[in-house]
């Protein structure tokens, strides 16, 4: 099996400018400040997700322009799935008051999109097989999530059959 290639591209002046206010908003809202005394790093994402209805809107506007940026670039389709699978996971535990937002602290969507596109800006490369089985990974857990269920369900109307 042969490497891949990977071909160095130069960006245009506009993307850089692009790429460059990306990182900065992503900075800013998942890991601008530190708790002092430890390694613990956080953005405005948890603080702003404290206000309801509004603070659920940011993050997931803030991937729009990453996505928006990816597709530009021709960022791998399976890149891009797994940065909405990322952003998808914060909105989805993000919606639990406080719990949410303590999530945002650690799982820092921003800066994981924002790497995934930095890491495919400048280099015209193949999705990595962690990408592939990230989002397989997704996939068979959605799938699990949504068969499940309704399996569960059938087991216990069968089995409320039986005693009655």
């Amino acid at each position: 099996m042969r490497p891949p290639v990977t071909r160095l591209r130069s960006l245009t002046p506009a993307q850089e400018r692009r790429l460059a206010a990306l990182r900065h908003v992503s900075r800013l809202l998942d890991s601008a400040f530190e708790i002092p005394g430890t390694s613990i790093r956080f953005g405005l994402d948890p603080i702003v997700g404290l206000i309801p209805g509004i603070g659920d809107l940011v993050s997931p506007l803030f991937t729009v322009a990453i996505l928006v940026q990816a597709c530009q670039l021709g960022v791998p389709k399976v890149v891009q799935a797994r940065m909405l699978i990322n952003a998808a996971l914060d909105a989805l535990v993000g919606v639990v008051p406080f719990l949410g937002d303590l999530f945002d602290v650690a799982w820092k969507a921003n800066d994981l999109n924002h790497a995934l596109l930095e890491r495919h800006a400048y280099e015209e490369r193949r999705a990595s097989p962690g990408d592939w089985a990230f989002v397989s990974m997704m996939i068979v857990l959605v799938l699990g999530l949504a068969v499940v269920p309704p399996l569960l369900l059938g087991w216990l109307v069968a089995t409320i059959r039986q005693r009655f």
